[in-house]
């Protein structure tokens, strides 16, 4: 309930102050500009206004001090005191007498000025009472002398300072604001709500939202990839299902249809639609066009499902239950429930559809230790085509790209490769040493111990099905190449001490002589009711107690079809790994007579084929660029023409990086069209990483489109509004020009003065 004021820099005769009379805790405390004067706020409403004696202006540093020189001789220093005696003057500061300095010592003060109270302000505002409302955050922007103050039932204040005039108010949530900023010319707000999640920036000016985001208030639980990885869907413990852009990072669409935990998310492959499963007993399906639920999937018994897949033409979706061990085919069109596969004899953990056009296979994981392959299109009587036996319990599954392997989780910490035609095992990765552990702060045994009992819960292949990523129940994402079962790469997600299950040992500041402080349970008197007991084998937490740490894990992973980069959700939110090869010189094929300098001798003397193919093998970007851009556009063709096939997937990469970087749309496009048409045959060949080349195109030239469609729509409405408001000379203009818009330039000559009634 106080404030102390120190000097970072040595004052002379400054001592820290203390700025007390608070009757709550100190939320915020603030200086004004270029001044010692401050203010406070206290949680209960209070600003106190601070004056200091002194300006800031006068206060010395110890540095600046002048040093005294020594006399050199007795004489010397006689001489200097009778010209001190003679030069003596009241008014010079510097010739004050040391008793002076002590009565300048005891000069420095605080006084309080004021004392204000905001939450005045409620008072008589419905269904608020000013004794249950605290301030709970605070900020001030010296420069244009505004403060705001957050409060525990959503509402902000604006006040001008110090005179404490309100200026502005409003409410935005009915929880309470835990972050307050202001941008230095005081115009924007923000404000930020923990317990939703929520980030807003307000204008007050103009009463308007600069951005509004909410995040999932709880834990996320599962994530997918939009076809042409633009978008990331997320479900969360919460019951909402976000879609985020993956350019900017905000989300701008959120489904709250369902009751209970979401477990998985999945768009069709034509992005248009996003289905949803939860433990509330239904598959929801959204419109990504009009954002709404137009399909709701449920079982004719109720059950809970835990785990989605769609196929690959989007008609057949496919939900596992976890009560009733059954797994339900419908139809997306019709929304017809098609099928219940039974057979598995324990919750259905995992399951998934081959990718690959030409199969109708669906594979799926139990408890019961058997993963089951199932044809979904075929006869009731044949739907089961093989069971295989795991070694412990199958906790994920997933294809190959395409769809050649199918990898499973056990329990075991293994990772286990099968041939989904044949249903024979190909190869066994043992992953648990490299999953990791720590100790919780109830946990009885060591990490060394508690790693035994951890296992992959998610995986997922790369884009060109050469690695595989695998997480769980730790702080570790591991990479691993499937054929030569090394681990590559090891992520680990976070450093948040607040989570649990962090370190291998406990803090000794934890360890009492009764034990770990984690394990003396605080019980409540039994006169006043029943005691509260800890639930056992609780890893998200025990909601009774006043405050748990969540556990940190990996729910789910899934890689962007671009092959660019991988989502992860986790306990510290929504992941996002991706690669940047421009900061690493990887050249491709190079030879000693390969150099910047014969790279560009050859440009000069216009050989364009070849400086390009030179460039390319260096596979320096910006070398690469100079070349790209000086050839002609009537050469693309010759060029591409000479192209080796080898280079084409490199080009076409290198092309949609460049669209996002430079202006030169139609450039880029004439470039993509050559090498379709010479390359083409090689392209449809239908590699994982000619899909993912391919996914990139689509994206890139796709949200060019969206804005050159959006000038163009605005070009047209202008056009518009002159042909209603013109005369006869400017339909015509207007006419011609809106025919050239829309491709018909036959006509768009023929009418004479158009140019020049175009200039008028």
């Amino acid at each position: 309930m106080s404030a102390r004021v120190f000097s970072i820099e040595r004052i002379l005769h400054f001592k820290k102050f203390l700025l007390g009379g608070h009757t709550d805790a100190v939320v915020g405390c603030f200086f004004e500009r270029d001044s010692m004067d401050a203010y406070t706020v206290a949680k209960n409403g209070s600003v106190s206004v601070w004056e200091f004696s002194h300006d800031i202006d006068s206060l010395k540093k110890v540095e600046e001090l002048p040093r005294k020189k020594a006399p050199e001789t007795e004489g010397a220093e006689q001489m200097e005191e009778e010209d001190h005696e003679e030069d003596d003057d009241p008014t010079d500061p510097k010739s004050k007498p040391k008793e002076d300095e002590k009565e300048e010592k005891e000069n420095y003060f605080y006084k309080r000025l004021a004392r204000h109270f905001v939450s005045e302000t409620f008072k008589g505002e419905k269904g608020v009472s000013i004794y249950n409302i605290n301030v709970t955050a605070a900020a001030y922007m010296p420069s244009t002398k505004l403060l705001v103050t957050g409060y525990s039932h959503g509402a902000f204040l604006l006040h001008e300072m110090p005179e404490f005039n309100l200026i502005h108010s409003l409410k935005i949530s009915k929880q309470l604001i835990s972050s307050v900023a202001i941008n230095p010319t005081g115009d924007w707000i923000a404000l930020g709500c923990a317990d939703l999640g929520q980030l807003l920036v307000w204008e007050w000016q103009s009463e308007t939202y600069i951005m509004k985001q909410q995040g999932h208030f709880d834990t996320m639980s599962s994530v997918a990839y939009s076809p042409d990885g633009s978008y990331v869907a997320t479900g969360g413990r919460d019951s909402k299902v976000k879609v985020w852009d993956t350019n900017t990072g905000f989300s701008f669409v959120t489904f709250t249809e369902h009751t209970s935990t979401i477990t998985g998310v999945a768009f069709t492959q034509t992005g248009r639609a996003l289905l949803s499963s939860s433990l509330d007993g239904t598959v929801r399906a959204f419109d990504m066009a009009r954002y709404r639920n137009f399909r709701t999937f449920t079982s004719p018994k109720p059950a809970q499902f835990s785990c989605l897949s769609i196929d690959v033409s989007g008609d057949l979706v496919a939900a596992g239950a976890q009560d009733t061990f059954d797994v339900y085919l419908w139809s997306l069109q019709t929304g017809k429930l098609l099928e219940v596969l039974s057979g598995h004899e324990g919750p259905v953990s995992s399951l998934c559809f081959s990718p690959s056009p030409s199969s109708s296979l669906l594979v799926s994981v139990s408890w019961d230790k058997t993963l089951r392959i199932w044809d979904a299109v075929s006869s009731a009587a044949s739907l089961t085509r093989e069971t295989v036996n795991l070694t412990s319990d199958g906790l994920a599954v997933c294809f190959r790209p395409d769809g050649k392997q199918v990898a499973v989780a056990t329990l075991d910490g293994h990772i286990s490769i099968f041939d989904p035609q044949q249903a024979t095992q190909l190869l066994t990765i043992e992953g648990r040493n490299d999953l990791g552990s720590g100790k919780s702060d109830t946990d009885l045994v060591t990490a060394k111990k508690n790693l035994q009992g951890k296992a992959f819960n998610t995986l997922c292949y790369t884009a060109d099905g050469e690695c595989l990523l695998a997480a769980g129940q730790s702080k570790n994402i591991c990479i691993y190449q499937v054929m030569e079962k090394i681990l590559v790469k090891k992520y680990e997600i976070t450093q948040n001490r607040s989570l649990d299950a962090m370190d291998d040992i406990i803090n000794r500041r934890k360890m009492t002589e009764f034990g770990n402080m984690a394990l003396i349970e605080e019980r409540e008197d039994s006169r006043n009711g029943p005691v509260t007991l800890r639930l056992p084998g609780v890893r998200s937490g025990d909601m009774a107690s006043r405050s748990f740490k969540p556990e940190v894990r990996v729910s789910q992973l899934q890689f962007s079809p671009n092959g660019r980069a991988f989502a992860a959700t986790t306990t510290e939110g929504l992941l996002v790994y991706s690669l940047d090869t421009n900061l690493v010189f990887e050249p491709f094929d190079l030879s000693e007579d390969i150099t910047p300098k014969t790279i560009r001798n050859a440009l000069k003397s216009k050989d364009y084929s070849r400086s390009f193919v030179m460039a390319l093998k260096l596979n320096e970007s910006k070398l690469t660029r100079e070349v790209y851009e000086t050839i002609p556009p009537d050469s693309i063709a010759i060029v591409v023409q000479t192209l080796p096939s080898s280079y084409v997937e490199r080009v076409l990469t290198f092309i949609v990086n460049q669209m996002d970087t430079t202006p030169h749309i139609e450039f880029h496009l004439k470039w993509m069209v050559a090498i379709f048409y010479e390359h083409g045959t090689v392209l449809q060949q239908r590699t994982p990483s000619t899909v993912s080349v391919l996914r990139s195109i689509q994206k890139t030239v796709g949200r060019k489109f969206e804005d050159l469609s959006k000038i163009c729509q605005h070009n047209r409405y202008t056009l518009q509004y002159l042909l209603a408001l013109g005369g006869t000379a400017q339909k015509r203009t207007v006419g011609s020009i809106m025919s050239i818009e829309d491709g018909d330039e036959e006509d768009s000559d023929e009418d004479e003065g158009v140019d020049e009634e175009m200039e008028t």
